[in-house]
């Protein structure tokens, strides 16, 4: 037996939900960014959650025998098409836009998703009903994890079969996770050029490999994350939140680079990054810190939370 979220939405509704999916995926673009970040901010996450969890009861249910209509109400289809279709718009169009600042406009662009995680954290932590000692021992948690994440150096793995399987399962969490990036935790597990070099050669075992893991991987992850959503949501909640917290870490606005790596298209990135003032940033880089384009950009970041969640409220009480 189901239980349907599937909700009744016009379609400027969903323009608003492609809109919203439009921004998960330029978020995912960023490595220490999560388009789980921008679901939970937008009012999506927990429906998002429970339709993938959804998806895999239902291809037992009603797809193997060929109900298609059936299993497209129960995975809320309509919800995942739009949301998901913005994400792949994103990617497709907006991914260079993104990238070209990561590149070239790195301070005022973290400092948007600076201010942007600092806005998120303070309404997901608002969303918790009551304060008890395994609440906030979730959001201490939250923030250890997510700060060891963004600490961690890369390592040396396998390029074996069950490991590329495991790395799909455990990027494809990460993604789904408020403060913690996808590709950031494929970088981590030394595996992020691995998969972005078999794509570009259309090695299929290995991508056959890890979109398995991926599939996998998100189907069991959400069942977790939903029934702790509906069980234990407080807690639940604080450790997203911890999650927000710990990655501030990843997206100051100023940055030293200790090491380097090399993409899949011959360029040099930065691998390992240590944060660093304004002042000193300028000394070492000798790049200008743009102090007040910074604040600027992190006021925004934090202001277009609060309009997002406005939009998020007023939908809720017309319903």
């Amino acid at each position: 037996m189901f239980l349907m979220m599937t909700k009744t939405r016009t379609f400027k509704e969903y323009l608003l939900l492609y809109g919203k999916g439009v921004a998960m995926g330029a978020a995912d673009v960023v490595p220490g960014v999560s388009g789980g970040t921008i679901a939970f901010i937008s009012g999506i996450y927990e429906e998002l959650i429970h339709s993938i969890k959804e998806s895999g009861n239902a291809a037992k249910v009603y797809l193997l025998k060929g109900k298609f209509k059936a299993f497209y109400e129960a995975i809320n289809g309509n919800f995942l098409v739009a949301l998901f279709a913005g994400i792949a718009t994103s990617i497709l169009l907006l991914a260079n836009v993104v990238l070209y600042l990561l590149e070239n406009k790195p301070v005022p662009l973290w400092s948007f998703f600076f201010g942007l995680i600092i806005a998120s954290s303070v309404i997901v932590w608002r969303k918790i009903t009551a304060f008890t000692f395994g609440v906030i021992l979730m959001f201490v948690i939250g923030v250890g994890i997510a700060y060891f994440v963004t600490i961690a150096a890369p390592a040396e793995t396998p390029t074996s079969y069950w490991f590329i399987f495991l790395s799909g399962a455990i990027a494809i969490c990460a993604m789904i996770l408020p403060g913690i990036s996808g590709s950031f935790i494929l970088l981590l597990m030394g595996k992020y050029e691995f998969i972005l070099s078999a794509v570009k050669s259309m090695k299929v075992g290995i991508i056959l490999t890890f979109l398995a893991g991926c599939i996998i991987g998100v189907s069991s992850f959400s069942h977790l994350l939903d029934w702790l959503l509906r069980r234990y949501h407080n807690m639940a909640v604080a450790l997203l939140s911890g999650f927000m917290i710990g990655s501030l870490n990843k997206v100051w606005p100023w940055k030293q680079v200790i090491e380097t790596f090399t993409d899949s298209h011959g360029k040099i990135k930065p691998l390992v990054e240590h944060n660093i003032g304004p002042n000193a940033y300028h000394e070492i880089t000798g790049n200008q810190p743009e102090v007040v384009l910074a604040i600027t950009m992190a006021v925004v970041g934090f202001c277009l939370v609060y309009f997002l969640e406005l939009i998020g409220n007023k939908k809720t009480i017309k319903e």
